[in-house]
């Protein structure tokens, strides 16, 4: 389930599946603008964003500093966290609570086609020991089935992402989070949340690209390990 907590006094939103130190930002509440206090609440000295470009590439974070074309990162690293920046696109939160490691994926719908989210997973579990029953998902605020409407192409590409495409698709509108928990659960991670906002309907509490004619803004989403 979802809750609201705060951050001097500026709403971010978390999730109670996993009890690591994670959030979502709200429109208040901009990284950028708020670097060192976010620092002073989460106690660490580095908070890594990756240069994001609607890639399917994934890093894990190391002592580099610099992470280009990379739209999701994975944290297995003490002392240090992690955030990426969205705007309609689907922010999701992976963490192993065995190993302690975590993970964000910047998960647009290229990011969706192309399975940013599985291509995360399978790094985890591949180079960092992670199991499909150790792993949870938190899947963020973005934009909903019902305002997601796209062209023929990109539908086709989300419909091939999935093997099951019920409840998924409606003529040519997609289910953006329903499709990455759908590819989770292919590859064993059945322990998902599901964020119930959408960055358009909400859009209050949330930046929206789409509404907002190009925003530049972003919220984002944050996670640290114990």
């Amino acid at each position: 389930m979802f809750k609201e907590k705060q951050i001097n006094g500026k709403a971010v939103y978390y999730s109670d599946l996993i009890d690591v130190e994670h959030f979502f930002t709200s429109r208040d509440l901009v990284v950028k603008d708020n670097i060192d206090a976010i620092k002073d609440y989460l106690g660490v000295e580095r908070l890594i964003r990756p240069g994001q470009t609607h890639s399917d590439n994934v890093e894990i974070v190391d002592e580099c500093i610099d992470y280009n074309n990379v739209d999701a990162l994975i944290l297995n690293v003490p002392n240090t966290a992690i955030y990426l920046n969205f705007a309609d696109c689907t922010p999701v939160i992976l963490y192993d609570e065995v190993l302690n490691i975590s993970a964000i994926a910047h998960a647009g719908w290229r990011g969706t086609a192309s399975k940013i989210v599985q291509k995360t997973a399978f790094k985890m579990f591949n180079e960092l020991g992670s199991k499909p029953k150790n792993v949870s998902a938190v899947i963020g605020p973005c934009i909903s089935f019902e305002e997601f409407e796209t062209y023929e192409e990109a539908i086709n590409l989300l419909k091939a992402s999935v093997k099951n495409h019920k409840g998924l698709f409606n003529g040519r509108y997609a289910d953006l989070k329903g499709i990455n928990a759908e590819q989770l659960r292919e590859i064993g991670i059945e322990k998902t949340d599901i964020c119930p906002y959408c960055t358009v309907r909400d859009n209050d509490k949330f930046f929206s690209y789409r509404k907002e004619n190009k925003t530049s803004q972003r919220h984002s989403a944050v996670i640290k390990i114990k």
